[in-house]
């Protein structure tokens, strides 16, 4: 087995669990304690990727920009890392650029799983600033194992080094993530790594992860106490545990992480999300994690029950950027005339 490289993300999808509020301090406080723990890349930026502060995925309390370079200053004095997001179409590459220029070494290109050809431009960019540059093509539960290899083949002879298997729904179970990995695995050159992002709305996020390390994954994410869009990430300090049992060396202390996760990011954000019905639903229908936010303030509104909001979504097959289709479904629902 290939060394396998831990990505924590509590500060990027944990973004979405405070509505982008972070402070300058959590980040300093959370990255701090992370790499210290031994993990060596840490993702910062809005949830929604470089650019996302918007009226539309929500305002940043904080410039992330500001966030991403306190967190490269601390990450470079302990020889870690810190990587960013960008989704073509919400960011640009004039906030990759100054993301480079804040510190930020790392920037996974995300698209749906269909659409890997609208990064060629963001990787090819990325790669020449210095970036190391993987591909991240979310909603994989939505094509099958072949399409989704033909996909990240795209992404690989663009320029990206690795490419995800991203589970933005919650929707894959451990077979079906297997599956796409080990397809990946077999499609794309050996120097190219292969990733894997869990989230947890059917409570399969750790699961999912070993299966992906089983079938080739060199890349796993996770998120201290499980912080993410819907039921949330993958939990760092469950996957470092479960891997330790398993002889997987993620190069994280066990006792570290958990503390990080309970005297850190426990303190400054108490809560954590929840595999109620509203998140359930996201990975049953196979709906688009960041949605919940989003349909539970139109279910409020419209006084449509959450839940039905997202499985129409599902049946409707709706993906990232159509976060307008959340409004149209609860009004429908509601019986209220559109006008």
């Amino acid at each position: 087995m290939k060394p396998i490289t831990l990505v924590d993300v509590t500060l990027r999808d944990g973004s979405h669990s405070v509505s982008h509020q972070f402070s300058l301090e959590q980040v300093a406080a959370v990255t701090r304690g992370l790499v210290k723990a031994g993990v060596g890349i840490v993702e910062v930026s809005h949830g929604d990727g470089l650019g996302g502060s918007s009226f539309t995925y929500g305002r940043s309390r904080v410039d992330e920009m500001e966030l991403v370079e306190e967190a490269a200053r601390i990450a470079a004095e302990h020889s870690a890392l810190v990587a960013v997001l960008l989704l073509p179409g919400i960011g640009t590459v004039d906030e990759l650029e100054e993301a480079y220029h804040r510190g930020a070494r790392i920037v996974r290109i995300a698209t749906h799983c269909t659409e890997a050809d609208i990064a060629i431009q963001h990787i090819g960019r990325a790669r020449q600033l210095g970036f190391e540059t993987f591909g991240f093509l979310m909603m994989a539960h939505m094509i099958g194992p072949d399409e989704l290899a033909e996909q990240a083949r795209i992404q690989e002879a663009a320029g990206a080094t690795g490419v995800y298997c991203t589970d933005s729904a919650g929707a894959l179970t451990p077979v079906g993530t297997a599956e796409r990995v080990s397809a990946l695995r077999i499609a794309l050159e050996p120097s190219t790594k292969v990733g894997f992002h869990a989230h947890n709305n059917l409570g399969l996020g750790v699961g999912n992860t070993l299966a992906a390390i089983e079938n080739g994954a060199e890349l796993v994410d996770a998120a201290t106490r499980g912080l993410g869009a819907g039921a949330g990430n993958c939990a760092t300090e469950a996957l470092v545990a479960a891997c330790d049992k398993l002889g997987i060396d993620l190069g994280v202390s066990v006792p570290k992480i958990a503390d990080v996760a309970e005297d850190v990011v426990g303190k400054l954000i108490p809560m954590r999300p929840e595999l109620d019905r509203a998140s359930l639903m996201l990975g049953w229908a196979g709906v688009y994690s960041s949605f919940l936010l989003h349909a539970e303030r139109a279910s409020a509104r419209y006084d449509v029950p959450v839940a039905d909001i997202l499985v129409e979504l599902g049946r409707l097959k709706a993906v990232g950027g159509q976060e307008d289709m959340i409004m149209e479904v609860a009004i429908r629902l509601s019986g209220r005339a559109t006008a």
